[in-house]
């Protein structure tokens, strides 16, 4: 194939046009001016379809590492919850060239995420143990380092206390009688709280009142 032109297109994208070979008629692709400038391409110059495969792989690594960045910079990701978000838009092999770039940049840390997320769940949004691991799970965080992290923040955390608070700020007025109890301790459950826990925290709270 011969590069028949080369022209701006929009922004920092360039229009290659490819003509010849086996192909039917002229083929528009649109390319980073970066990427352009760094293989060198230039008018009349003859490629080959590998040639162009590289091309347009190497350009769209370059898209999806923009993306990734971007999305790095709004919030912490775990490594699958990027790999996810970049599948929508990119070829497997270069969602994994990425992710794996990020991570080895610091950039994406699965054990700094995992700490900073369980903190989070248990302490501002009062959650039991059993939904925090959950929660998690759903994140794409192993499950070698949630049982890690989960273990160590148990070690300085007392359910008892966060559940009592919760009952206390959000579901003290729902437990005047037996039909808004039992409710509640639905909804504790689905909190991620066990049973006996809520059972312990609902009596004492209901005999200190």
């Amino acid at each position: 194939m011969i590069i028949n032109d080369i022209c701006p297109f929009k922004g920092e994208t360039m229009c290659v046009e490819l003509v010849g070979g086996e192909l039917p008629q002229p083929m528009k692709i649109y390319i980073n001016s970066s990427v352009v400038s760094g293989c060198g391409l230039k008018k009349g110059m003859e490629i080959s379809t590998e040639q162009a495969d590289e091309i347009i792989y190497k350009n769209d690594l370059r898209r999806a590492r923009e993306r990734a960045l971007y999305l790095a910079g709004s919030r912490e990701h775990s490594y699958s919850e990027m790999y996810d978000k970049l599948m929508k838009n990119y070829p497997e092999e270069i969602c994994c060239e990425v992710c794996d770039m990020l991570s080895e940049k610091g950039i994406i840390d699965d054990r700094r995420y995992a700490e900073k997320l369980c903190r989070q769940l248990f302490e501002v949004k009062k959650l039991g143990e059993y939904r925090v691991k959950q929660e998690m799970r759903r994140r794409g965080i192993p499950r070698e380092i949630i049982d890690e992290v989960t273990e160590k923040f148990s070690e300085e955390d007392d359910p008892y206390t966060r559940l009592m608070e919760l009952v206390e700020r959000k579901y003290a007025r729902y437990l005047d009688d037996e039909n808004g109890v039992r409710k509640v301790t639905g909804a504790l459950v689905r909190k991620g709280y066990s049973y006996s826990e809520v059972r312990e925290v609902l009596r004492d709270f209901m005999e200190e009142d």
